[in-house]
């Protein structure tokens, strides 16, 4: 019997049970999306807003004339900046995942949060891929962050042929285009080949603040504001990059095979 055989029989089973039973997600302790709350900001305050190198947040004032914070965490970075230049603790840093949602508008957290429904376009029911769905990955012009969450998925801990879903070579035979990176240019043409040999019905996700928005490189010589305008987006997961956890999370949601956990932005109470 060869030496590593023997190994993963005194081991045992490695996969993590969560997210269907008990068991680790793999997340604990590790730093997530920043939160606000903008009853504690103090008038004419702007110092988050400055710092942030995406200009994700936006500091005004409510009719009312309160303090009031507009935070697009589809540009968001997760560099912290915006918790170390508050003064006040109206920033703070959390320990909570980027959450998917197919409403864009739903990533924008504005105070009021709303609950944006997950549901399929009109007559593009995904019962018939709750099961087995295929992902064809194109990294368009990625810092390669979002790539080594992508990678772990395939790992024991993860597993994620359990839940039916593969990447696969060909976009012949993909359900799924999930990309990452601000879309440079050189990108573009093959990114839209890809997508044009998808067979009917085909989705398209956006991982990662730079395929959603452009990220830091958004107004750049070199590469477009992301998918915005080149293709229609189905599933938007941000984060910089979106762990392991968050992704599995985002395509059991978009199968409709786990609840929606997101409202407005924010973890739902």
């Amino acid at each position: 019997m060869p030496l590593w055989t023997l190994y993963g029989l005194l081991e045992g089973k490695a996969t993590t049970g969560w997210p269907n039973a008990d068991g680790p997600d793999g997340q604990a302790g590790v730093l997530g999306m920043p939160k606000f709350d903008s009853r504690r900001c103090d008038p004419d305050c702007s110092a988050c807003a400055e710092a942030c190198p995406t200009d994700a947040i936006v500091a005004r004032a409510d009719p009312g004339g309160r303090p009031r914070l507009e935070v697009d965490y589809g540009r968001c970075v997760v560099c912290q900046l915006c918790v170390e230049a508050c003064p006040t603790g109206a920033a703070a840093s959390s320990f909570d995942w980027a959450l998917g949602t197919t409403d864009r508008s739903a990533l924008v957290f504005d105070g009021e949060p709303s609950i944006a429904k997950a549901r399929p376009a009109a007559g593009e029911s995904r019962k018939g891929f709750r099961r087995s769905l295929h992902i064809r990955h194109v990294d368009a012009g990625s810092c390669n962050g979002c790539e080594s969450e992508l990678q772990a998925l395939n790992n024991p801990f993860y597993n994620l042929h359990r839940f039916g879903i593969f990447f696969t070579p060909s976009p012949r035979f993909a359900d799924l285009l999930l990309v990452t990176g601000p879309v440079t240019y050189a990108m573009r043409d093959p990114l839209l080949r890809t997508y044009e040999a998808m067979p009917e019905p085909r989705w398209v996700m956006a991982v990662g603040a730079c395929a959603i928005s452009g990220g830091v490189a958004a107004g750049g010589y070199a590469c477009a504001n992301g998918l915005e305008g080149i293709l229609p987006v189905d599933l938007y997961l941000p984060g910089c990059p979106p762990n392991p956890a968050a992704l599995i999370g985002a395509l059991l949601t978009f199968l409709e095979r786990s609840p929606r956990r997101a409202a407005g932005a924010r973890h739902a109470e």
